[in-house]
Parts: structure tokens; sequence; C-alpha cells
């Protein structure tokens, strides 16, 4: 394939069945896609979901996670904010899929959980309910900043990451990895949990990799686990951190 990155292969983390946008970006760069899931989403549908998430859903400011939050909320509950509610998505896929619900939805500019927390909706909640819709694990310094805030986070947890081992063709690929080959990372819990699942091996060939972060504090986690290549992008977006992804030498 041609392009600024031709040669270049892209690891997503992403779940298994999502990888079909960072494809598209690797794609029209010329780069390759090796997809290594370290989980895939499963819905929840049982008593205590459905009385947390309306709870959650009933607060004056409400925060979902990603657009799977959206889909699985709406599977157990119609989505109508409270009068005078401001809904709030962590980024724009996540407002694009309350908006196909009929949600207006407040988005960042920078789309990660920093980005979320800066939203002038979210500076002074001292007192103040915040629904949380959401997953267990990720996103995990949202709701203790808000906390910190005091807020009073009402937790709705509507579905969940079930770890998945690599299967055997994406590890052949993963030992086989030539430079350059850069790993797409915009959630800390899917690096630990991939790195979880392989083996020592299997870990040294990832760490050979360089890592496109969407934010500093994933970057600073990337280090943290060995790698030493690290590059810092404007977002969580796949064409935000294809973006900063170097161009391979001719």
């Amino acid at each position: 394939m041609s392009g600024p990155l031709a040669g270049t292969t892209v690891v997503s983390l992403r779940p298994a069945g999502a990888h079909d946008a960072m494809r598209r970006a690797a794609e029209s760069r010329g780069a390759t896609l090796l997809p290594l899931s370290p989980w895939r989403l499963q819905p929840r549908d049982d008593a205590r979901t459905r009385a947390a998430l309306a709870a959650a859903l009933g607060a004056p400011r409400v925060v979902f996670t990603s657009p799977m939050a959206v889909a699985a909320a709406a599977r157990l509950e119609k989505l109508l904010p409270a009068p005078g509610a401001a809904w709030l998505a962590v980024g724009n896929g996540t407002a694009a899929a309350l908006r196909e619900a009929g949600i207006a939805a407040v988005a960042p500019a920078r789309m990660d959980s920093e980005g979320l927390l800066a939203l002038a909706e979210l500076q002074h909640v001292n007192g103040l309910a915040v629904g949380l819709v959401t997953a267990p694990g990720g996103r995990g310094e949202i709701a203790p900043a808000l906390q910190r805030r005091g807020a009073h986070v009402l937790r709705a947890d509507v579905y969940e990451r079930i770890p998945v081992a690599p299967e055997g063709r994406a590890l052949e690929a993963l030992r086989a990895l030539q430079a350059p080959a850069w790993i797409a990372l915009s959630s800390g819990a899917a690096l630990e949990t991939l790195l979880a699942t392989l083996a020592q091996d299997d870990i040294a060939a990832l760490q050979r990799a360089g890592v496109l972060a969407a934010s500093e504090r994933l970057a600073a986690l990337a280090r943290q686990r060995g790698f030493t290549q690290v590059v810092v992008a404007a977002s969580a977006m796949p064409e935000d951190l294809l973006t900063a992804c170097p161009r391979p030498p001719v």
C-alpha cells in the first residue's frame, strides 16, 4: 500500500469487533493493522443494573464514557434527560451515539478523561449528583476526580469488558513484528489487560513497537511498562493518533 505510513504496522487495542475505524485510518495512510483485542464488550441486563441506571439518568449531570455505554443504556431504559440536566460525552463518538438517540450532548475538544473533566459543566459540582454511565474498569480517574470536587457520583455499569486471549495468528504476527510499528493507545486498562495475558517473550516483542499515546497520562503509563519510544497525540480519535505517527524513513 502507498501513503505516508507505507510499511508501518499499527497495533490496535480496541475491543474485539471494534477495529474498523482504526483499520480505515491506518489503511488510508498505507499502514497495516494488527488487531490485539484485550477484551470483548458485553451488555448487562439485571435488576441492579437497571436500578443504578435509573438513578444515574435522573441526575442533573450525566456522563457517558463510550458509545457502548450509550447503546447498553438504551437497551435498558429510554434515554430522556431530566429538565435542565446536562448530558456529557467523553468524545465525539459518544456524543454522536447520543445524538442518534435524540439527545444533545456536550463533548470536550480533547476527547479523553482529562478533556471531559475540564468541561465547565463539571467544575462546580460540590453537593451535586453526577450520573456516570460506564463499565467496570477503564476511565478510572473520572469518578475519583468528581468525588474530590464534592460530587455525589451515581455510577451505572451498563456493560462489562470480558478479557480475551489474543488469537494464535495475531500472536504470530506480533512475534514477527518489524519496525516501524506503533501501538495506538487510548486506554490504559486495555494495555494493562493485554500485558497480563501475554507471555514474557510476547511482551518483549510488543515493547519493540512505539506507542502513540492519547494523553500525557497514557504516555507515562507506557514508559512505566517498558516502552521507550512514545509520542503524545492530540486525542484518542484514530485520525489524531495516526497523525502523530512518525513517518518511516524512505
